[in-house]
C-alpha cells in the first residue's frame, strides 16, 4: 500500500540521517584526537635551534593544521544555526590572534601587516568570524611575496566594512566569478598542488548565516581586496535575538 511505502521511506530516511550523524560525530572526534599530537609536535618544532629546518617544518605543520580546521568547520556548517552566539566582537584581538597563527609562514615569505581598525568592533559570532578572517588572511599570504597585507575596518552607510588587501599576483578577470566555488583553484597557481580550493568557499558559506556579505575586487599583478560587510546594528540585533 501507499501508506506502507511511505512508512518504509520514512524509516529509511531516519536510518540514513542517523548514519550520517554518526559518521559526522566520528570524523569530528577523530579531528580532535589528531589535534593533540599536532599540538605536541608544534611545541617540539618551536624548541628547535636550527632555523633553516625550523621554518619549513612550521610551514608544513601549519598546512596540516589548516586542512584539519577547514574539515572540522565544513562538518559544523551543516548545523551552524545551532552553533551561533552573537555578541560585540572586538576586531583587534581577533585579527592579531589570526595573524600570530600565520606568523611562521609570513616570516618565511617576508610579509608584514598594516592594521587600521577605525571601527573597533562588530556584532557577530566570534568563533565563526575568526574562521572567515582566517581563510581570507591565509589566501592573502598564499598569493603574496615580501610585501604588506593591509587589514582595515571602517563604517560606510551605517555598516562596518573590513578590508583585507594584498599586493600579490591578483586574480584573472575570468577567474573572479568562480573563486567562491567549491574546489576552485586559481589558474595562475597551477603549480600549487597544496591548494584545495575550499577556503573561500567555506568562508562564504559561513558568512551567510552571519548576514555578512563578502565581495572581492582584483587586478592581475596589482593585488586583491576582499571586503566583509556586516549588517547594520539594528538589523543584526533584531535578526539574532529572534
Amino acid at each position: 500500500s501507499i501508506e506502507g511505502q511511505t512508512e518504509q521511506l520514512r524509516k529509511s530516511s531516519l536510518h540514513l540521517q542517523a548514519a550520517s550523524e554518526h559518521e559526522k560525530d566520528d570524523l569530528m572526534s577523530w579531528i580532535h584526537e589528531v589535534k593533540t599530537p599536532l599540538t605536541a609536535m608544534h611545541l617540539m618544532i618551536e624548541r628547535l635551534d636550527e632555523q633553516p629546518l625550523k621554518a619549513p617544518l612550521l610551514y608544513e605543520w601549519l598546512r596540516i593544521h589548516h586542512l584539519l580546521d577547514q574539515q572540522l568547520h565544513q562538518k559544523r556548517l551543516s548545523f551552524i544555526e545551532n552553533d551561533l552566539s552573537f555578541q560585540r566582537v572586538q576586531l583587534r584581538p581577533l585579527v592579531f590572534k589570526e595573524i600570530k597563527n600565520l606568523q611562521s609562514w609570513c616570516i618565511q615569505k617576508g610579509i608584514g601587516f598594516d592594521i587600521q581598525l577605525d571601527s573597533p568592533d562588530v556584532h557577530s559570532d566570534g568563533k565563526w568570524l575568526s574562521f572567515i578572517i582566517r581563510q581570507l588572511l591565509s589566501n592573502a599570504v598564499k598569493y603574496s611575496e615580501a610585501d604588506d597585507i593591509t587589514v582595515k575596518s571602517y563604517e560606510q552607510n551605517g555598516r562596518v566594512h573590513v578590508d583585507i588587501e594584498d599586493r600579490g599576483i591578483g586574480i584573472e578577470p575570468k577567474d573572479l566569478p568562480r573563486i567562491f566555488e567549491k574546489g576552485f583553484t586559481s589558474t595562475r597557481m597551477r603549480r600549487d598542488h597544496a591548494s584545495t580550493g575550499m577556503g573561500l568557499y567555506l568562508a562564504r558559506k559561513a558568512a551567510a548565516p552571519l548576514l555578512i556579505q563578502i565581495s572581492v575586487r582584483s587586478e592581475p599583478e596589482s593585488g586583491t581586496v576582499f571586503t566583509l560587510v556586516f549588517p547594520k546594528q539594528n538589523d543584526a540585533v533584531s535578526m539574532f535575538s529572534v
